[in-house]
């Protein structure tokens, strides 16, 4: 689901008063440990602490604010904790049973049926905590990629059984609808008014195939994957190799580029690369990788980009970091982390933007961020 965008002036004006690191004092000494600072934070100001191992979304809470988040900030949290979970060491073993809570917890979104009779995550929880809401693809996707990683990480059974059971549902998401421009997609969401197709929709799904390709050698995951993945450069994929943001059921093309949309591309390029080994595949990553650079280095575009969507933009480019050993997207993943802390960091120790409350999403993408940063670099490799 897209988040909202800050502007450029409400992220550089407005008179919350945020806590920021004086200039030129000394940072947190590690990611590692702001990695953990963040979190520390996340859980004292979302976590519902009733026994259903959910969160809230937005801090402080307000009458008439739901009890529990949407799925696709509860994701976002719940890979929070997997990333964690994956730290070296003792740093990491010590989120062995929060992950394991939280992904019991992620079953509280499943429902056994959708609209195009598949199982899926619906945008809400489910009976008897919730009325459950729509189906929204992409917030599957992620969901079917933390699987991955989590099958990549413990080698266990469910996780990978769960991700084959998401990859049914992207499946039956492909549109069928005559007449329209660009035939097919994954669409964007089972809303009965949405004709959107979507690159987010289209390309996670292609990366989650790859993956489970490269686990099962399956040859229907690699089919579907190449499906999404063509469609989605013949539909929305810009010459400069850039992606717009989706096609509406007229035709008309959503021209925003966002940096999720340009990540998860370049992740898929790897994993092709990877299942095919044709150089093609890494020289195009790398192509998308370096108009993304020229795009986002501009005018603060990636700083007023959101959090999470920053956070699949800088994993994707460090999955091609590992393919490549070339550490400029390191780098520039730090020093958007350092200015995080310093500038976007409330009195509570919350990513905070001024004129909003502080989200769970925003906060769990830092966790992410810096999570990953504190791994051993041939772990990135797990990474989608």
């Amino acid at each position: 689901m897209q988040a909202p965008l800050p502007t450029r002036r409400t992220v550089l004006g407005g008179a919350l008063a945020l806590a920021a690191t004086p200039a030129g004092a000394a940072l947190a000494p590690s990611p590692m440990a702001r990695a953990l600072a963040w979190h520390g934070a996340l859980e004292k100001a979302f976590a519902v602490n009733d026994g259903t191992g959910l969160y809230r979304e937005y801090h402080p809470t307000r009458p008439g604010d739901e009890r529990y988040s949407t799925e696709w900030p509860f994701s976002q949290a719940h890979i929070a904790l997997l990333d964690l979970a994956m730290m070296p060491d003792a740093a990491g073993r010590r989120f062995s049973p929060a992950l394991a809570k939280v992904r019991a917890a992620q079953q509280r979104y499943w429902s056994k049926t959708s609209t195009t009779g598949v199982a899926g995550h619906l945008a809400k929880v489910v009976p008897p905590l919730g009325h459950g809401d729509d189906l929204y693809y992409d917030d599957n996707e992620w969901v079917g990629l933390a699987e991955v990683q989590h099958h990549l990480f413990r080698g266990d059974a469910p996780s990978l059984a769960n991700a084959r059971a998401i990859f049914a549902l992207i499946r039956s998401g492909w549109s069928e609808e005559k007449g329209l421009k660009s035939p097919g997609g994954v669409v964007w969401t089972q809303k009965r008014d949405n004709g959107d197709r979507n690159t987010v929709s289209n390309m996670p799904a292609a990366e989650l195939g790859l993956r489970l390709y490269l686990l099962t050698r399956e040859r229907g995951y690699l089919d579907d994957a190449l499906r999404f993945y063509r469609w989605t450069n013949a539909t929305l994929q810009r010459p400069d190799g850039l992606y717009a943001d989706h096609i509406k059921r007229d035709g008309t093309i959503e021209g925003r580029v966002w940096t999720y949309n340009q990540g998860v591309p370049v992740g898929v390029n790897v994993l092709l690369w990877r299942a095919t080994r044709d150089a093609r595949y890494l020289a195009e990553a790398r192509r998308i990788a370096a108009a993304s650079h020229r795009w986002f280095g501009a005018d603060g575009r990636l700083d007023d980009q959101p959090p999470p969507f920053n956070a699949i933009y800088f994993k994707n480019l460090l999955l091609l970091a590992n393919a490549t050993h070339d550490r400029r997207d390191v780098e520039a993943m730090r020093g958007y982390a350092d200015r995080m802390w310093q500038r976007r960091r409330n009195d509570v120790g919350l990513v905070q933007f001024p004129d909003r409350r502080a989200e769970l999403i925003d906060t769990a993408a830092l966790v992410q961020i810096e999570a990953v940063l504190a791994w051993r670099e041939d772990d990135w490799k797990m990474l989608y």
